[in-house]
């Protein structure tokens, strides 16, 4: 029988192993001090900075939005404000996810001004442009 001390995950366990077989015992090397390693605070995490979304200006607030069908970002601008569209024609397109995804004219009629410009982050929902 041999008496050893284990270390695990910072707790120590003296325990009694039973040698089996003809092996020679070895000779025991004392054990070490066990000292607790020191506990550091938990450091508190900020919660991420919420993401800015641009406000429409009074301006380019006039008339019907076009609002954004999921969280990406503006590849282009397809049209130009004043532009006359047709349900269906397009007016820009958004990549998310290493995907383009063009957006549609919901009516016909004119886009009177966009909200973002290419390279903008935009959420799902916010305004994308409005026509009239």
């Amino acid at each position: 029988m041999k008496q050893l001390r284990i270390t695990v995950a910072g707790q120590t366990f003296d325990v009694t192993v039973e040698t089996v077989g003809g092996s020679a015992p070895l000779a025991a090397a004392p054990a070490p001090a066990v000292v607790p390693a020191p506990v550091a605070a938990p450091v508190p995490v900020a919660a991420p900075a919420p993401v800015a979304t641009p406000a429409p200006s009074a301006a380019s607030g006039s008339g019907t939005p076009i609002p954004s069908p999921l969280a990406g970002k503006v590849v282009s601008l397809d049209v130009k404000p004043g532009t006359a569209v047709k349900e269906g024609d397009q007016v820009l397109t958004l990549e998310a996810m290493k995907m383009n995804t063009v957006i549609y004219a919901p009516k016909a009629g004119t886009v009177n001004s966009f909200c973002v410009a290419p390279g903008d982050t935009v959420a799902e929902g916010q305004p994308l442009a409005y026509m009239g």
